[in-house]
C-alpha cells in the first residue's frame, strides 16, 4: 500500500525566521527519536545575496534530552553525507537537502554553519521526519 502519511512523524527542526546576515550557526531543535526506527532532517533553502558564503552540516547525537552529551555522529550512522547537506549561496538558492540519521543514541539535532555570510541574507527552515514507527498510524496532526 502507498501509506506514508500512516507511517512517519513530522516535527519542527528550524523555524522559519527573520534572514540570517551573519555567520551565527542556525541550531535545530534537538529530536527524540524513541519509537522511531529512522530518523532524517530536511533542510529548506532560501536566496542567499552573498555569493561567497558556504553552509556546513554537523549532525549530533546523544542520551541526554538536552544533548549535554552530545558528540558528533560518526560518518557510518549517517544516510547521506553531511557535505551533500551543505550548500553555497553562489549555486543553492531555493534548493532542499536531506541527511539521515541511523544511530542508536536516542536524541539528535543538526547545526548548520555559515561560513562568509557576511553581507547575505539567507532564509533557512528544517523539519525532522521520523519514520518506521512502532505503533502505527501515527497522530494528524503531530503533536
Amino acid at each position: 500500500m502507498r501509506d506514508l502519511h500512516n507511517h512517519i512523524h513530522t516535527a519542527r527542526g528550524i523555524s522559519p525566521a527573520v534572514a540570517g546576515t551573519d555567520n551565527t550557526p542556525i541550531v535545530s531543535q534537538i529530536i527524540d527519536t524513541k519509537g522511531f526506527g529512522s530518523a532524517e532532517f530536511i533542510i529548506l533553502i532560501g536566496v542567499n545575496t552573498d555569493a561567497n558564503a558556504t553552509f556546513s552540516v554537523l549532525v549530533e547525537d546523544g542520551d541526554d534530552s538536552g544533548l549535554s552529551d552530545h558528540a558528533a555522529v560518526d560518518d557510518g550512522f549517517l544516510l547521506g553525507t553531511e557535505a551533500l547537506a551543505g550548500f553555497t549561496a553562489a549555486d543553492d538558492d531555493n534548493k532542499v537537502r536531506k541527511i539521515g540519521y541511523a544511530g542508536n543514541k536516542r536524541y539528535a539535532r543538526v547545526t548548520i554553519t555559515p561560513i562568509g555570510n557576511d553581507a547575505g541574507n539567507i532564509y533557512v527552515a528544517g523539519v525532522w521526519v521520523l519514520g518506521h514507527p512502532e505503533i502505527a498510524p501515527t497522530a494528524n496532526p503531530p503533536s
